[in-house]
């Protein structure tokens, strides 16, 4: 068995509020369905001493889903925009 692979949208500069819709749409989408899993890292205030971290979200999938996955991700680019939310990057 292959380790999973995965598709981590970087978001900077998303605010909590638009973090919690992009996830609520994403969650109730068929797109996104096993065997897919979606992990999300919400936006983080900065805190004394250190910066605010951006959220992101990431595809898990292994090989089998890997065609889900890339319509998951195009699915995404589509919920991201609804919302006005800038993909920063794309690993």
């Amino acid at each position: 068995m292959t380790a999973p692979s995965g598709i981590r949208f970087a978001l900077e500069g998303i605010d909590e509020i638009t973090f919690a819709k992009v996830l609520r749409d994403l969650m109730n989408d068929a797109a996104f369905a096993r065997p897919l899993q979606v992990q999300a890292q919400p936006p983080k205030p900065a805190q004394v001493g250190r910066p605010p971290e951006d959220a992101a979200l990431t595809l898990v999938f292994d090989e089998a889903g890997r065609a889900q996955a890339i319509a998951a991700m195009q699915r995404l680019k589509t919920i991201m925009l609804r919302y006005g939310v800038q993909i920063d990057s794309v690993k």
